[in-house]
């Protein structure tokens, strides 16, 4: 029997009729949060502006409510922010995706711990 490096993987999604947010989702607001900018925050990713926008407004149909103020170039250059709501789902998606990948490996563990690492003595197999 071949022993591999087996790990779990664990992602996190929240659908409606279909789904609304996810990794995804989750890593572009993080970066508009950061950059001020979802054209930034697209061009960080390696993603098209219009991309960005088709997410997140696909995301905000599914969800039901905005998760993005933002406002056109002018003297200030425009810009982007998390609205209220954008931000508390971003930080409650983030808390539950945490505990369950935790939860996730400590199950693995248990349940599959001896089909990972070094295999076991022949005379414990």
């Amino acid at each position: 029997m071949e022993f591999t490096d087996l790990h779990p993987a664990v992602t996190f999604r929240l659908y409606t009729d279909q789904k609304c947010f996810g990794p995804g989702v989750a890593m572009l607001m993080r970066r508009v949060r950061t950059l001020h900018s979802l054209r930034s925050a697209a061009i960080d990713m390696d993603m098209a502006y219009s991309k960005a926008w088709t997410i997140l407004r696909d995301a905000e149909r599914g969800l039901g409510f905005k998760l993005l103020h933002s406002t056109t170039g002018g003297r200030n250059g425009g810009g982007a922010s998390l609205t209220e709501q954008g931000e508390r789902l971003l930080e409650a998606y983030d808390a539950c995706e945490r505990e369950l990948r935790e939860h996730g490996k400590r199950l693995f563990m248990e349940h599959l711990d001896a089909f990972t690492g070094e295999p076991p003595e022949p005379d414990k197999l």
